[in-house]
């Protein structure tokens, strides 16, 4: 029979960068012979699941924060439930070969105001099981001063996979898949780095940083793969989205490739001074990078879109939409498809609504507008200067309702816009002839400088 002590001088050992094989009659490491791979008692110890299995799991994460040492569990399959972990705790394993299985008990890890916790190398897998109203994720830290995840692969959540709350560290290099909610949900953030992970198939949202109240979040959202993000729950943009913002202040979002998304590749709800630069936006079903609602602003560059509904939208000056840049991107082949009905339609390039530089972009097979400058009235100090919009409709549609304000539109190419370069509209209704050579009598614009190139 196993003995607990045998297993801890496993561990022991291999802390201090032996191998041990243990022998399965040895009591102690008097007997232990230190050469290959850590023993069949090592590895047989947790085999199937039982709340004495998962108490016993528990005990030994608490000796080994004791001891200081990390816990390391040999390649197999360790079925458990209910593990709250202690401060300090690092569990490892051998990389796609040691499986941590939840055995459907209630939850299967949780941490709470703790300083540090820590998983690498394992494989984590919640086989959709039940887990009860308390647990919104498989996993669950909150107030821990700093949770990481290194090279882990988590899947198979009946809800969300990791739910992180007002804790620090980071999830690096880890692959999330199948949660029937969301792959990563950070909120209230304390410095939080979500870097280089794989997020795919997951029921409503991929990796979302919230925040309960608005405020100073600093996370970093850097060189993910996000794909194939559903929208189960429904709705008009809460779900759907690969990487979601919201309220969340100084968040920092650069570098993710981001395709097969029912809503949003990238949306920022309410973010203030949020960065979304050098990101590639495949195949989004609604706005592929959105900033709206609640923010003052948002710097939108170097981003490739292909295939959404809607390029980018910088909007809702109504409820405090306002200053952001959006330069630099290349936005293409929309559709005038959404998953929803709203007045007036999908397929436009690039919106914006307030305070904004819309310059330097490329705008191409948009089937509505290339560029929208305001929305009826909400329309004040917009600039497009040096954008290239060809094969749409109109190039640049701009407000001139009542109550409109001021744009300058000047030194952009349009070719291909059988509508004309650049529209007055009063709503949806086309209210001025061709505008790319001059304001047309509109006080709120001023025109200059741009050409228009027939097909």
């Amino acid at each position: 029979m196993f003995q607990r002590r045998t297993f801890m001088a496993g561990l022991a050992a291999a802390a201090a960068g032996f191998a041990g094989r243990v022998s399965a009659q040895a009591p102690g490491v008097a007997d232990t012979v230190l050469r290959g791979p850590i023993g069949k008692a090592t590895a047989d110890y947790l085999p199937a699941a039982s709340d004495r299995k998962s108490k016993t799991f528990s005990d030994l994460l608490r000796e080994a924060t004791r001891n200081r040492a990390p816990v390391f569990l040999p390649p197999g399959d360790y079925a458990i439930s209910n593990i709250e972990l202690p401060d300090g705790v690092h569990i490892t394993g051998v990389a796609g070969k040691t499986r941590i299985l939840y055995a459907g008990d209630g939850y299967l890890f949780a941490a709470n105001e703790v300083q540090r916790v820590s998983f690498s190398n394992l494989v984590i897998d919640g086989g959709q099981r039940w887990l009860a109203d308390y647990a919104p994720a498989l996993i669950h830290a909150r107030a821990v001063s700093e949770v990481t995840f290194d090279n882990c692969e988590i899947r198979g959540s009946s809800k969300h996979a990791l739910q992180l709350e007002r804790s620090g560290g980071h999830v690096r290099n880890c692959r999330i898949a199948g949660a029937a909610d969301a792959g990563i949900y950070a909120v209230e953030s304390t410095g939080m780095a979500i870097a280089d992970n794989t997020v795919e198939d997951c029921g409503n949202g991929g990796i979302l940083v919230h925040r309960w109240t608005k405020g100073p979040d600093a996370t970093m959202v850097a060189g993910n793969r996000v794909q194939r993000i559903g929208a189960k729950a429904g709705g008009t943009g809460e779900n759907g989205n690969g990487i979601n913002i919201f309220r969340a202040d100084n968040v920092l979002i650069t570098g993710n490739h981001v395709s097969d998304c029912a809503f949003s590749a990238i949306r920022s709800n309410a973010g203030s001074d949020v960065q979304i630069l050098n990101n590639q936006c495949l195949n989004s079903g609604e706005t592929a990078i959105y900033s709206e609602f609640g923010f003052e602003g948002a710097l939108v560059s170097g981003n490739l879109i292909d295939r959404a509904a809607n390029g980018i939208s910088i909007v809702n000056f109504d409820n405090g939409g306002r200053l952001a840049v959006v330069t630099g991107n290349i936005v293409r082949n929309l559709s005038a498809t959404g998953p929803y009905e709203q007045d007036g339609g999908f397929g436009y390039g690039i919106a914006a609504e307030a305070d904004t530089v819309i310059s330097n972009n490329v705008v191409e097979n948009a089937p509505h507008w290339g560029i929208s400058l305001g929305w009826g009235p909400y329309l004040r100090n917009l600039v497009a200067t040096g954008n290239m919009v060809r094969s749409t409709p109109v190039g640049c549609a701009v407000s001139v309702a009542e109550g409109a304000g001021s744009a300058l539109i000047a030194n952009n190419l349009f070719a291909d816009v059988a509508d004309g370069g650049v529209v007055g509209f009063r709503w949806l209704e086309k209210a001025s002839a061709e505008l790319a050579d001059g304001a047309g009598g509109f006080d709120n614009l001023t025109v200059n400088g741009n050409r228009v190139v027939k097909a």
